[in-house]
């Protein structure tokens, strides 16, 4: 006999109202973000505007939401523990932001689903693509969540890193910083566990990149002129 999901578990909700409440959230939580973290976004204009797009992100803190929020110039449809959707609050508020809930460590086939819907549709699915917060302060192993989806769905991988919020204690307004990479197509790679890994790989060097960059940046004092470095063209 099948199990009933939990009740924490919803379906996507409205993109007009999941866009109005991000419009909201950027004045609000954006701007307290960039107050008491101050925030500085290198290479948003790679993020393209349109279109299905899988977000790969990495992850230090639960301050990195907000951050990666305030740093997208689209609206994100996280992914999130589902753990997370059953605080009291906490479930209603992200939800409201489009976020919908995974199972960790064991298999999750609604949350796959709604990871193809979303950019199916035409939005931008945010994936902490390491699967938890990175407690050694360097970005970890990429899962193949993001990989099998855009491998599945011919969508583009942007990814994108922070550094910054691993340092960051409430009244210490640690500086933070986010760098977007280029779009990464994975057209050519085979549809199974083989081109996921692949593509998984390709994406954890650019987010390695990304994250060196804004540890060299941080170390010369943030230039707003600098830029991120070009992803290598595939062979």
């Amino acid at each position: 006999m099948s199990q009933r999901a939990p009740a924490t578990r919803s379906a996507l909700g409205s993109p007009a109202v999941v866009d109005a409440v991000w419009a909201v959230g950027r004045v609000t939580l954006g701007s307290a973000v960039r107050v008491f973290a101050p925030l500085r976004v290198y290479g948003s204009e790679r993020v393209p505007r349109d279109g299905g797009v899988v977000l790969a992100l990495n992850h230090f803190s639960w301050l990195d939401p907000p951050v990666f929020g305030a740093a997208s110039p689209r609206t994100i449809y996280y992914m999130a523990k589902a753990e997370a959707h059953r605080v009291p609050g906490l479930g209603q508020l992200i939800r409201s932001f489009g976020t919908f809930s995974v199972r960790r460590g064991e298999s999750d086939r609604e949350a796959v689903r709604l990871m193809r819907q979303v950019v199916r549709e035409g939005h931008a699915l945010g994936l902490f693509v390491e699967g938890t917060r990175q407690g050694s302060g360097v970005p970890g192993e990429v899962k193949p969540g993001a990989s099998m989806v855009a491998v599945q769905e011919g969508v583009p991988v942007v990814a994108a890193a922070v550094h910054g919020t691993q340092h960051w204690r409430l009244g210490n307004f640690h500086p933070v910083s986010v760098a977007w990479g280029e779009p990464m197509r994975f057209d050519g790679l085979s549809k199974n566990a083989k081109g996921y890994r692949e593509a998984s790989t390709e994406i954890e060097r650019e987010l390695r990149r990304l994250w060196d960059f804004l540890v060299d940046a941080h170390a010369h004092g943030r230039p707003r002129a600098a830029v991120p470095p070009t992803h290598p063209a595939r062979r």
